[in-house]
């Protein structure tokens, strides 16, 4: 099962880095192969609205996220990650999942409308750290991950929530470490289960 972590936090080693890190040990424990993008290192702009992906379904901006896009098709489980910016995620990874209104495209060219009411590329899961105290705190950022995944064929199966005040201060919660790595177990666990299921299915058809 091939996993993928995606870290949108602008600053490297914050907690969220941390959070995924552990994130992907659980999952690579439970057997998954682990990749990781790192949204600060991509050389890449937002999306122009320049309308070049409606009738293909590809990106026509040649830059970092070209490499990027076949690994967000290819991956049977994703993890986004990021702080909470104004009630929502990085600027960075914003720009990031924007510049996926192409596999957005892609998907309304490849499925029609009631084959678009399932999500058969995988599963996504989100993971966020925000130091207020907000009830709606990680709402916003749940909402864009959820239309992100449709995006991608897949389905948002919840996330995991830290509140941290300080850089590095989820090195001090061995509690919210542990939480984190068998988030990172039972969503590969589960995604065995879903695939079991989906092999039965396509069977038994």
């Amino acid at each position: 099962m091939n996993v993928l972590g995606i870290y949108g936090s602008p600053r490297k080693g914050g907690n969220s880095d941390t959070i995924l890190d552990r994130v992907l040990d659980g999952a690579a424990s439970a057997g998954a192969v682990a990749s990781r993008i790192y949204v600060r290192d991509l050389n890449f702009k937002g999306c122009v609205e320049c309308g070049g992906c409606r009738d293909t379904g590809r990106c026509v901006t040649p830059d970092d996220m070209q490499s990027v896009y076949p690994k967000l098709i290819d991956s049977h489980i994703i993890f986004l990650s990021s702080p909470v910016f104004f009630y929502g995620m990085s600027s960075q990874l914003k720009a990031f999942i924007d510049r996926c209104q192409a596999l957005w495209s892609r998907r309304m060219i490849m499925k029609s409308a009631e084959e678009r009411k399932r999500h058969e590329g995988g599963r996504g899961y989100l993971v966020m750290v925000g130091a207020t105290k907000g009830v709606n705190l990680f709402t916003g950022g749940e909402l864009t991950a959820k239309y992100f995944f449709d995006s991608l064929d897949k389905s948002y199966e919840g996330g995991i929530f830290f509140k941290a005040e300080g850089r590095g201060d989820v090195l001090n919660n061995p509690g919210d470490l542990k939480r984190a790595y068998e988030f990172g177990v039972q969503a590969v666990k589960s995604g065995d289960h879903a695939q079991a299921g989906y092999n039965r299915r396509v069977t038994r058809e």
